[in-house]
């Protein structure tokens, strides 16, 4: 009964949402990846709403309820009937009688199972595709035959674009560069390592205090440089995000200068490689809305290139949804970790593979601490925490990881606004 009413909840959501966007036509970006989609929707909206009425997608609104939700300005109306159908009364009105909508809207589309996306492409039709990244084995592979089935879905989203609509791409990826003969719509390309349309150049890590504070970079776009600073945050992760949110407003109209003078105030997401301060004068990185094996690459990587820590602390737990390809890529994440910190916990049965793969590559047992329970982990870290450790926690959101990160940052009281999965339902999971 219960899947029926979703089902019922979701066509008719999906029937309105439409409807609004035939009466309104605004301008629709559209972001796919497996990796870094929320960060590239929140930078793309911060470069370009200071010069267009835009909308984003609410924390990850990516799915079949969640992007018709964003579409019709709702909210999630999570396991109360009651507020599935006042949003569905709601999104009837907005559909047929609003009289002002946004020009742009900015939506993150994610995938679960084959299908999801061909199911979206009955009724959206973006004017931009943003592709962010394609690695050889994605976040939720489990549920698809192969890592090519996991492009192929992702590439729908691509055929969905209308005909004068433009590509914005990774072109540093190779499995995405691979799909770009099949793409006849115009194509923008933003990179770091290769020349291309946007390019990332001389990208650091910016300190206070001998504590990592945010980051700069160059961004080159017909030989003329744009310099861009962010705040609370490192990684190249977010290089990326950022020179595709430039791309794109630039598709749109917005000058380059007023994109990257806006992108100073962005305030990147909960849980994606976010300074915090940490207790006993440490510091924390937390990424853990959610992980996959090149996710935990770039955070180790990031780590790894901070100067002056006293020790770096790598907390990482399950990867989940990887299937048949599980067991090698934990083993694989923890030989990187040897080279990348000094300290390891893992959290979760999964990550036991990583303590294993860190122990092959030489780092010493009596740096690794192995948990199941994700409580325990978080109070035993407190008691090792030592001034000037840098302190990186990443893990797939079933193990909840954000829980450690609430035992080690300095203000725990300001939890519910800083971390991820705050909300009443999730804290009662």
């Amino acid at each position: 009964m219960k899947n029926l009413f979703r089902l019922v909840v979701v066509k008719i959501l999906t029937i309105e949402a439409s409807i609004l966007l035939k009466r309104h036509k605004p301008k629709i970006v559209a972001i796919t990846g497996s990796v870094g989609k929320t960060s590239t929707k929140d930078a793309i909206y911060s470069a370009i709403k200071n010069n267009v009425y835009a909308r984003k997608s609410e924390k990850s609104f990516n799915s079949e309820i969640g992007i018709p939700l964003t579409v019709l300005g709702l909210p999630n109306g999570w396991n109360n009937p009651l507020a599935w159908i006042k949003n569905i009364i709601d999104g009837f009105f907005t559909a047929f009688f609003s009289t002002t909508y946004p020009e742009v809207l900015v939506l993150e589309a994610g995938i679960d199972r084959k299908g999801d996306m061909k199911k979206l492409k009955r009724w959206l039709s973006p004017d931009i595709v943003v592709l962010t990244r394609l690695p050889k084995v994605p976040v939720h592979v489990e549920y698809f035959q192969n890592p090519e089935a996991v492009v192929e879905e992702k590439m729908v989203l691509v055929s969905a674009m209308k005909p004068e609509g433009v590509l914005v791409y990774n072109s540093d990826d190779s499995i995405i560069e691979a799909q770009l003969p099949n793409v006849l719509q115009k194509k923008t390309g933003f990179g770091r390592y290769l020349e291309t349309d946007f390019t990332a150049r001389e990208d650091r890590v910016v300190y206070a205090d001998d504590m990592p504070k945010g980051i700069e970079f160059k961004v080159e776009h017909m030989k003329a440089d744009h310099k861009v600073s962010i705040g609370n945050t490192i990684g190249t992760q977010h290089v990326y995000s950022c020179i595709a949110a430039i791309a794109v407003a630039d598709e749109l109209s917005v000058p380059i200068k007023s994109a990257t003078e806006a992108l100073t105030d962005l305030v990147t997401p909960p849980g994606r490689m976010r300074i915090l301060p940490g207790i006993k004068s440490s510091l924390v990185i937390d990424d853990t809305y959610n992980s996959s094996p090149i996710a935990v690459e770039q955070a180790l990587q990031a780590i790894k290139e901070v100067s002056y820590a006293k020790r770096k602390i790598a907390v990482l737990g399950d990867m989940l949804e990887l299937g048949k390809f599980s067991a090698d890529e934990h083993l694989r994440i923890g030989g990187l970790v040897a080279d990348s910190v000094d300290v390891l916990f893992t959290v979760g049965v999964r990550a036991k593979a990583i303590a294993q793969g860190a122990l092959a590559k030489g780092m010493s047992e009596k740096h690794i601490f192995q948990y199941e329970d994700v409580g325990r982990a978080g109070r035993e870290l407190q008691n090792i925490i030592q001034n000037g450790d840098v302190i990186l926690v990443k893990a797939s959101q079933g193990i909840r990881a954000e829980k450690i990160i609430e035992e080690i940052m300095a203000n725990p009281e300001e939890a519910e606004k800083l971390l991820v999965r705050q909300d009443t339902e999730w804290k009662n999971r």
